[in-house]
């Protein structure tokens, strides 16, 4: 089941901000002193001391029994990377293990990275899934017509979205496009960015965009998140230059 929460977002900076969580109640919960535990935390502090080059990603698993196994994904936004990523990573490990105990799977969202934890699912072969999504918006409503802001911010978006290159076959490569764009007195400020693993991007960030202006009250900022990707725009500077 989807599941949506709408946060009223004034300002928000360059901290790791937390800013939602999902426990995969289904997947069960492991116990204190199992080799599931060990080994779960041996993925963790790969996550956590991970030099993050400019994609800003890690994926680790590994076998905890012969029928069973545990990943771990990690994701920062395309402007953070190196120590800024790492630095998420550390606080995405610890939000998890406080928020969702003992659980074997889970998913953790900040400002600057989210946490992907499972224990049935392989993150390699993952197809795109709009399951565990959510949107965020500025309380602030558009000043003027709504409707031809939307329309040029789709626009802009979708200018970003043809700057997301597709993959070289074994090349890692940062699945991420921003920009800025002068809208009248305003200036938009818009990034979008897909999941280094993830199957469909492009069609991923149009499912995104739609659902961001669907609801047709326009907002002076929004963003909607996943486990596949993510897109973001506001009336003031919100990335790394």
């Amino acid at each position: 089941m989807q599941f949506l929460i709408i946060y009223s977002v004034s300002s928000l900076n360059l901290t790791n901000e937390y800013l939602s969580h999902k426990c995969f109640l289904n997947q069960g919960k492991y116990n204190s002193g199992s080799d599931y535990e060990d080994i779960l935390n041996i993925l963790f502090r790969r996550v956590r001391t991970d030099d993050y080059d400019i994609t800003g990603f890690r994926y680790t698993s590994k076998e905890t029994s012969p029928l069973d196994s545990s990943s771990v994904m990690l994701q920062c936004r395309g402007d953070s990377y190196g120590s800024n990523c790492r630095t998420c990573a550390d606080t995405a490990v610890t939000g998890f293990l406080k928020r969702c105990p003992k659980n074997k799977g889970g998913i953790i969202w900040y400002e600057q990275c989210f946490l992907y934890v499972t224990s049935i699912d392989d993150p390699m072969r993952i197809p795109t899934n709009y399951k565990n999504t959510f949107s965020m918006y500025n309380p602030n409503n558009v000043r003027g017509d709504g409707k031809l802001f939307s329309k040029k911010a789709v626009d802009f978006f979708s200018e970003l979205t043809l700057k997301v290159k597709k993959p070289a076959k074994y090349y890692r490569v940062i699945f991420y496009a921003a920009g800025e764009k002068k809208l009248g007195k305003n200036t938009l400020y818009a990034m979008v960015q897909c999941v280094e693993l993830t199957l469909d991007c492009k069609n991923c960030l149009a499912w995104s965009i739609t659902k961001l202006f669907e609801n047709g009250n326009i907002k002076q900022g929004g963003r909607v998140l996943g486990m596949n990707c993510e897109i973001r725009y506001e009336l003031y500077p919100f990335l790394r230059s």
